[in-house]
């Protein structure tokens, strides 16, 4: 069986080099990154969870030039590959399970992302707060009634909205996570739910700093 590492970096060599063709200036405009150039030639700086990566057929890095995790890497080159050649305007929230393709990832969502931050902020909610601030989170676009809301830019556009409610008497402790329609024009089902899961990954990252 081939070594997982080695098909992963199968994979990441054949988005890159995909990343060849596509115009940069264009999709800048389209998905709200910047071009800049260095020494080996244009690159798109565009954020995750507001860190900034830079993305070019050479290789993506974050910040400090080290290259970021595997599903960060996929995550924004079919972001770029999939950019649209007409935006959507498709602003209505909804759950992951009403996007397009996702039904077979509906309980890997549930289990790692939802109830991962369900069971990992219980009775925490000022610290989900802290720690959803700490991803640049902010006041979210719609009216709901919940012990916590807030939304998060996935990437520039694909917004995410948590919507957490603490235990009560009948009621156990609930997370559910909103995306706009329209994130599924922006990536797959399966790279979205990547986009979950690093939510839930950064938020106990932050829990544990």
């Amino acid at each position: 069986m081939e070594n997982k590492s080695l098909v992963f970096e199968k994979h990441y060599s054949d988005y890159l080099q995909q990343l060849e063709t596509l115009d940069f200036e264009a999709i800048a405009l389209k998905l709200g990154g910047q071009v800049n150039k260095n020494s080996q030639g244009k690159f798109l700086a565009l954020s995750l969870f507001g860190q900034s990566f830079n993305i070019s057929p050479q290789g993506i890095t974050d910040s400090s030039g080290k290259k970021p995790y595997y599903d960060i890497c996929i995550i924004l080159c079919r972001h770029l590959l999939m950019c649209p050649e007409i935006s959507p305007h498709e602003r209505q929230w909804v759950a992951f399970r009403d996007l397009k393709d996702s039904g077979p990832l509906t309980v890997y969502f549930r289990d790692n992302v939802e109830q991962s931050i369900t069971k990992g902020f219980a009775g925490k909610i000022e610290e989900l707060k802290q720690c959803m601030a700490a991803l640049s989170g902010y006041a979210p676009s719609l009216d709901v009634s919940y012990d916590l809301a807030m939304q998060v830019d996935g990437l520039p556009k694909i917004p995410m909205v948590l919507l957490f409610n603490d235990a009560e008497e009948l009621f156990p402790p609930k997370c559910s996570i909103l995306f706009e329609k329209q994130a599924e024009t922006y990536l797959d089902a399966e790279c979205i739910a990547m986009l979950g899961h690093r939510l839930a990954s950064q938020l106990k990252h932050a829990r544990n700093k």
